[in-house]
């Protein structure tokens, strides 16, 4: 089944799910952040100096995070091989990771040591789950905003608002530019309500409320043929690409006419 969604749906939704697995993370497993991973260098400096949060699962985070980042994307593209797009097959992931994080949770109970191998295990299959999501957002939504790194997003949102304000630019212009600002804007505000569910919720039922997240993640299966194109996801990926080696290149041909300049005639 088949469902033709606004733009902004899948985003916010995901975004929701995020929030709600980073602060119940958090709060579980001695300041694990499972979707902000950025965050986990701070705790592991925090923790070298206070010794009050956990060591094993923030120093894990970032390469248990590019590792699965690397092979879903790597799987993705097989599966793109085949002609089907991989944004349903993703989601499912995403959901099926979410769902085995909520049952060690709560199979194990809280988790008075945070570095002991089940809680790390769990953390791992979070973070596991919102590196899917990462990859499933940047390679199989077309024009959709982080649904994780809302730092990125609010500094776009505050960009665009800021054109919006000025109004400079022609109408086309303007108007993709006031649909990225709604859609970025229902991703800052889906993240926050994730988060505030997600605490409320863990405070009152502990790793219960990874309840929330899992229930929100199998939701969103209903719309992964928002954007059901194999060829729209292998564009993006090729953009990607080419973008990176367009800005290296660049950069390498900036330096080199730096260093040097053509004689002055």
């Amino acid at each position: 089944m088949q469902i033709k969604a606004p733009d902004w749906l899948l985003p916010s939704i995901l975004s929701t799910t995020a929030g709600a697995v980073d602060v119940i993370g958090f709060l579980t497993l001695g300041g694990l952040f499972t979707a902000h991973i950025t965050g986990n260098l701070v705790v592991v400096a925090a923790h070298y100096v206070t010794g009050g949060f956990s060591q094993v699962g923030p120093l894990l985070a970032v390469p248990i995070f590019m590792a699965v980042m690397g092979l879903v994307t790597l799987a993705s593209d097989a599966f793109v091989r085949t002609g089907s797009s991989p944004l349903r097959l993703l989601l499912l992931l995403q959901t099926a990771l979410l769902a085995a994080f909520l049952g060690i949770g709560v199979g194990f109970g809280r988790f008075p040591d945070a570095d002991s191998s089940v809680a790390v295990f769990a953390g791992m299959l979070g973070v596991a789950a919102m590196a899917t999501q990462n990859v499933l957002v940047k390679l199989a939504l077309k024009d959709a905003p982080s649904t994780a790194v809302m730092t990125t997003n609010i500094t776009q949102l505050t960009l665009d608002l800021s054109m919006l304000v000025r109004s400079h630019g022609n109408a086309d212009e303007l108007d993709k530019v006031r649909r990225r600002a709604r859609v970025t804007f229902l991703c800052v505000i889906g993240f926050i309500a994730g988060c505030a569910g997600g605490a409320a919720l863990e405070i009152e039922f502990g790793l219960w409320s990874l309840t929330l997240p899992v229930v929100l993640s199998a939701m969103t299966l209903p719309l992964g043929g928002v954007d059901d194109r194999p060829s729209g996801y292998a564009a993006r990926r090729d953009s990607l690409f080419r973008n990176s080696t367009s800005n290296e290149g660049s950069s390498i041909t900036s330096a080199a006419g730096t260093e040097n300049p053509t004689p002055a005639q």
